[in-house]
């Protein structure tokens, strides 16, 4: 048998195994995508409980719909807001650092909440903590690691890496749910918070910043791959420098727009209050949270076929068929809700499931296209964007609850802003500054960057 070490394989320059091997060796690219997706579901774990806890935090401290919502506003706004800023001091710090440090700042946000009597403590463990936790590892992120140890098969990580999320939905809401059903809301705090700590070990021993800590290219690099110079200091300058340059160009703005939306009729209304809306009609909360974390299913499906999608058809086309047929689908919902699940609720849940987070492989390949070497910053201020989006209508869902007694104003109203994106879409200028934001887009940028080459921003 052939001994496997750290270094790349002499038959391929690129580090992956040659042929004919009997015992061919997995790129260590893979690797760190693995964990990276497990710290991905760790850190999904408490983001999802939001929705099975308004009842009870409502029916044990007499607080409001949108009070609590206000909490969760304030989670999502500093999830968006962070993720820039974690995307710099990823390339500076380093990955295993800032990741975790980001699953303690959850556990601890997580694991306080169980002390809470008053309403700046929730703001205080479950806004702010768990906010900059979630931010510190958001979907940029998954935009970092796919960018620096993937060469190709960028956007199909991109896609796996961002069904992470979705994974924790699955994981963990259930079981959620049935703890706070049965031993209660605290019960379900502390065993996120452990299941958050359960992946530190692991991102200490497996993850490495870059290929070339291993002795490797990224994965699917030539012969004529030059590593990237290390990132300077001035994390923080960087950031701030990457959203001048990009806010002067139409494409940012468009692509901010759309993920606004993006976050508003996903993280901030479905999966927020889509179960205290289906508690509204009668449903039971174990049935209704079980109903979300399907939908959490079929993102795995849809978002890594997504990102199949991506690494082969026009970006900017694949988010405008996401988003209308999103739109299509929220206006139809406040007619679907019943005391049981019936065949058009699943219907629904399986229909939207597949679209949730559909829409981030084609808008990180865009960024790439469009602001090369920066690309994985910029995707962190259009994640901004759709963090502010969803914290936006994470309040004034609640509010709309309490106004109205109903969410259906709230689901219409969705419905609509997703029709806009879908033709914001289709405004995105198709060709960037590295060439055409088609197939191919994000692996073609990335090469370029990965070159040393840093194509100026397009201003067009």
């Amino acid at each position: 048998m052939t001994r496997t070490t750290g270094l790349p394989d002499p038959g391929r320059p690129d580090g992956r195994p040659a042929r004919g091997r009997r015992l061919p060796r997995i790129h260590r690219a893979w690797w760190v995508a693995a964990v990276a997706f497990v710290a991905l579901v760790g850190a999904a774990g408490f983001r999802a409980t939001p929705s099975v806890f308004i009842d009870p935090l409502h029916e044990e401290f007499g607080w409001s719909h949108s009070t609590i919502s206000s909490a969760v506003s304030v989670n999502v706004l500093l999830y968006g807001l962070t993720s820039p800023f974690s995307a710099a001091l990823m390339e500076r710090y380093g990955i295993r650092r800032i990741v975790s440090g980001a699953l303690l700042l959850i556990a601890a946000g997580s694991g306080l909440t169980v002390f809470m009597d008053a309403t700046w403590q929730l703001l205080l463990c479950w806004g702010f903590l768990v906010g900059l936790g979630t931010g510190s590892m958001a979907l940029a992120f998954a935009a970092t690691v796919s960018g620096s140890w993937f060469v190709e098969r960028r956007g199909l990580v991109s896609g796996i890496l961002t069904a992470g999320s979705a994974a924790g939905q699955l994981v963990f809401l259930p079981l959620v749910a049935l703890l706070v059903e049965g031993p209660g809301w605290r019960a379900a705090s502390l065993t996120v918070a452990f299941a958050a700590l359960a992946v530190v070990p692991l991102v200490l021993w497996v993850l490495r910043d870059r290929p070339e800590d291993c002795g490797l290219r990224p994965y699917g690099a030539g012969p004529g791959y030059v590593s990237p110079p290390p990132a300077p200091p001035g994390a923080a300058r960087r950031t701030l420098r990457a959203l001048r340059d990009a806010a002067r160009t139409r494409v940012f703005w468009l692509l901010a727009g759309t993920f606004a939306v993006c976050g508003a009729s996903t993280n901030g209304l479905v999966g927020v209050h889509f179960v205290p809306a289906a508690h509204d009609h009668g449903m039971p909360v174990p049935a209704a949270a079980t109903l979300l974390a399907v939908i959490g299913v079929f993102d795995l499906v849809g978002t890594v076929a997504s990102g199949w999608f991506t690494d082969r058809f026009d970006p900017r086309r694949l988010l405008a068929v996401y988003y209308a047929l999103r739109g299509i689908s929220l206006l139809f919902l406040p007619m679907l809700f019943a005391q049981s699940v019936q065949p058009s609720m699943l219907f629904f849940i399986i229909f939207y499931g597949l679209d949730w987070v559909a829409t981030v492989p084609p808008t990180i390949a865009l960024c790439r296209a469009h602001f090369g070497g920066n690309g994985a910053i910029v995707f962190g201020w259009v994640l901004a964007s759709h963090q502010i989006g969803a914290s936006v209508v994470a309040f004034l869902a609640g509010l709309v609850r309490d106004t109205f007694g109903s969410y259906d104003v709230a689901w219409i109203g969705s419905g609509a802003l997703c029709a806009t994106a879908a033709l914001m879409a289709l405004v995105i200028r198709k060709d960037g500054p590295g060439g055409a934001a088609g197939p191919g887009a994000g692996a073609a940028a990335g090469a370029a960057g990965g070159a040393g080459k840093k194509p100026a921003p397009d201003v067009r």
